[in-house]
């Protein structure tokens, strides 16, 4: 998730990714996200393992910037608010 194109950015992980979102963009969830108005989801990934889930967030959070950046603009160029998609 990110605040705006080139801002803020979250990595975490979730069994209900549109709830969670929409918790996000609510404000609903104290901490990080609510004070630094991070609520756009601009890239995601499914896994069908919780495990595998928790490995690949950890994996992330360690990246430095400029991959995560690079990650986001491969997949999703505009910086597109993918919670549209995802709720459909």
């Amino acid at each position: 998730m990110a605040s705006e194109r080139n801002g803020t950015i979250y990595v975490g992980v979730t069994s209900d990714l549109p709830k969670r979102v929409g918790q996000h963009k609510e404000g609903a969830v104290e901490g990080f996200t609510k004070d630094y108005e991070v609520s756009l989801l601009v890239y995601y990934e499914a896994h069908d393992d919780v495990n595998e889930a928790i490995k690949r967030e950890k994996q992330l959070k360690h990246w430095n910037r400029v991959w995560k950046l690079e990650l986001i603009e491969k997949a999703n160029p505009q910086w597109k608010d993918l919670y549209a998609e995802i709720c459909a």
